[in-house]
């Protein structure tokens, strides 16, 4: 019996099987870099999902905070980073769609850095610290109009989904507000807790806990529709800004010089962890629903971005040094 036709189609068949044993690091270790600082909602959604991809995967995967600049730092670093598929970025819409139209960047977020899966896509909540005496979405407005350029809010940074969202607020309602950037959503919440600024476009996870104590004012939501943690605090959108969309989101990113096959494997390995009940339940639980997709979805999602925050910027004239 000749056994090479037989042996020659066995090799076939497990080739796939071989490539995808493959198409992963060797080593088994990931670093995952947010480009903000801990404690907030970014290194709080890329922890949960880091933990069950190191379940699911065996790998060791290692959460790597490098905060400042609005995230550009983070995204610098996973742009000229390792090429083996060893680092993803949890990357955030300020740098891949909104900075670079803002400032010039050491690297381009289309060309330098590839889309392997959107994670999770939320609004924000306008928050004021209790201390404010501003009890409705109408009240901030109301003082803001009467008090131009005295009322501040903070940011995770410039050029951040954050800051944006007030430059749109001031440029629809006309009022003139004060942007003040931080590193993160965690040091600007320490200041709105203190009082030392006044309002802060917040993701839930990072506002919630201090919502509930009664220490931050819910005033209105940036996305399309209310949020069930919040079923009370009406969208900016229904309280007279009608087209008011503002959202937050996180992605996960490689650097482009990845080879497409690994890149396809970590959206797998990826959407499946975001597709995991029990990782839907505690994201959803932090106010951040995952929305996980195809790489082409994402890379479509952050032209759109783009595009659109192009024009906010452009009608603005938001420059930053």
């Amino acid at each position: 019996m000749n056994r090479r036709p037989l042996l020659a189609a066995l090799a076939i068949a497990l080739m796939p099987l071989c490539g995808q044993a493959q198409d992963l690091p060797a080593k088994k270790n990931l670093t995952i870099v947010v480009g903000f600082a801990a404690g907030g909602a970014a290194d709080t959604a890329a922890r949960i999902i880091g933990k069950k991809l190191a379940d699911n995967t065996g790998f060791t995967v290692v959460i790597d905070n490098k905060a400042g600049a609005g995230g550009n730092i983070a995204h610098q670093f996973a742009a000229t980073g390792p090429a083996d598929g060893s680092v993803l970025l949890f990357g955030s819409v300020g740098p891949l769609a909104i900075a670079p139209h803002l400032m010039k960047l050491p690297y381009d977020p289309v060309k330098d850095l590839a889309p392997v899966t959107m994670g999770v896509n939320f609004p924000n909540v306008l928050v004021v610290h209790s201390g404010l005496k501003i009890k409705t979405f109408a009240e901030f407005i109301d003082f803001a109009r009467k008090n131009p350029g005295k009322l501040d809010y903070a940011s995770t940074g410039a050029g951040s989904a954050s800051h944006l969202a007030g430059e749109l607020m001031d440029d629809m309602a006309k009022i003139d507000t004060v942007h003040i950037p931080y590193k993160g959503g965690a040091p600007a919440l320490q200041d709105l807790l203190g009082g030392r600024v006044a309002a802060y476009y917040s993701t839930l996870s990072t506002a919630q806990q201090h919502i509930d104590a009664g220490k931050l004012i819910p005033l209105a939501v940036t996305g399309a529709k209310r949020i069930p943690q919040l079923p009370n605090v009406p969208t900016i959108a229904e309280s007279g800004f009608p087209g008011y969309l503002a959202t937050n989101w996180y992605a996960f990113v490689a650097s482009s010089k990845v080879p497409k096959p690994i890149l396809d494997r970590w959206n797998t390995e990826l959407v499946k962890v975001l597709k995991s009940p029990d990782v839907v339940a505690e994201l959803n639980q932090h106010g951040m629903p995952p929305a996980p997709g195809t790489r082409e979805e994402l890379a479509q999602e952050i032209a759109r971005e783009s595009a659109m925050w192009g024009r906010v910027i452009r009608d603005r004239k938001i420059k930053i040094d």
